[in-house]
């Protein structure tokens, strides 16, 4: 059947009516204007697009350790024994903060929350069960990837996710090793989960920069620039793949790390081919960041999108999944209220005292945007 146009509904009206059938023209005006009114209903049902919005996330988790100790691993702080006396009641409300915040993020704009959250300072396998089966998660169905690394202090990344959004290919993850000339030091790897989101192949990438305890940051830069490597090598097998870096850098977005070894991009017409746009740039010189440190704040918490999330020019084309805009997650809970530390993150352990607090770093999120078919 032949589309209808403006120009059909129009057509059937004499354009100069005769003076003596003012009724008639009246009536003809009243069936233009309704065929006019009818037609632009249709023009804009047809044109209406509905859309579909995802979240992903990232979030420090500060230390989730269980009460055992792992062979080989320096937890001995987090023992019913050790500094923290860290003990069940204490691992118990740390499981209850932790899934509080998680099952709450990006809840602004999703109720269901996040298809993907990357974690780090994670002890164990046992830890994300013991996390995950927090009611909070577990009514959403929350499952988790993680490999052992060789942390010497023994914390890991990981990567949950809600399967109904998130749908990981599990036989396809693994932990890249971070590599470094000196034998003697063993830091987080990099975790590396293909999967899909509203039917589009993406790459997550979770991974945890050498600490700042080592002066200067060619650790960091090196880690950086060995995600770049995976990238580049998951690409020559797998065109158009999309990927998302996640974790805490352990530098702002403004670092050499973020800039040359991962090529991060403040702004999205300038993300060329090999680079990764970062968001976290224009929100850290507003002033705000994810941890506070001598009254400053720093972005360490960042979410870096590949080209193929972009939207270049100002053009708005969401036929395949989008980067739509990012968020700092925020609610008053997760902050000091008093003392020496107000307004910084409300920790789980501070000046030797337990706080039953929730980690010294805030998550961010960034939100993904697609046609619905």
């Amino acid at each position: 059947m032949k589309k209808q146009t403006l120009l059909d509904f129009i057509r059937p009206f004499p354009a100069k009516p005769k003076r003596a059938s003012s009724l008639w023209s009246f009536g003809s005006m009243k069936t233009l204007l309704s065929a006019l009114f009818l037609c632009l209903v249709i023009s804009m049902t047809a044109q209406e697009k509905r859309y579909a919005m995802y979240a992903v996330g990232f979030y420090n988790l500060e230390n989730l350790f269980d009460t055992c100790h792992d062979e080989g691993k320096r937890d001995y702080d987090f023992l019913p024994t050790g500094s923290y006396k860290w003990n069940g009641l204490k691992y118990s409300h740390k499981l209850h903060n932790m899934a509080r915040v998680l099952s709450e993020m990006a809840t602004d704009r999703l109720p269901k929350g996040c298809a993907a959250i990357g974690v780090s300072e994670v002890e164990n396998a046992r830890a994300l069960t013991d996390l995950c089966s927090q009611p909070a998660l577990a009514e959403r169905g929350m499952r988790f990837i993680h490999r052992e690394g060789v942390d010497s202090r023994g914390v890991d990344c990981g990567l949950l996710y809600n399967p109904s959004l998130f749908e990981a290919d599990t036989t396809r993850t693994m932990l890249y090793p971070y590599e470094d000339a000196d034998t003697t030091f063993k830091t987080r790897g990099f975790l590396t989960v293909f999967g899909k989101i509203a039917g589009d192949d993406v790459c997550i990438i979770v991974t945890h920069l050498p600490s700042r305890l080592r002066p200067g940051d060619a650790k960091r830069v090196a880690g950086a620039e060995q995600i770049t490597a995976i990238m580049n090598k998951i690409r020559e097998e797998e065109p158009g793949m999309k990927f998302i870096v996640m974790g805490d850098m352990n530098d702002d977005p403004t670092d050499r790390s973020m800039t040359e070894g991962l090529r991060g991009k403040e702004k999205i017409d300038d993300v060329g081919e090999g680079d990764m746009f970062n968001p976290w740039i224009s929100i850290l010189k507003s002033g705000t960041g994810t941890l506070r440190y001598d009254g400053q704040w720093n972005l360490f918490d960042q979410i870096l999108v590949s080209p193929e999330f972009l939207n270049y020019n100002g053009k708005r084309d969401f036929t395949t999944l989008k980067y739509f805009k990012q968020q700092i997650f925020r609610r008053d809970y997760l902050f000091q209220t008093e003392g020496k530390y107000k307004g910084n993150p409300k920790r789980t352990h501070a000046g030797g005292q337990w706080l039953d607090g929730f980690s010294d770093h805030l998550p961010t999120v960034i939100y993904l945007v697609k046609e619905a078919q």
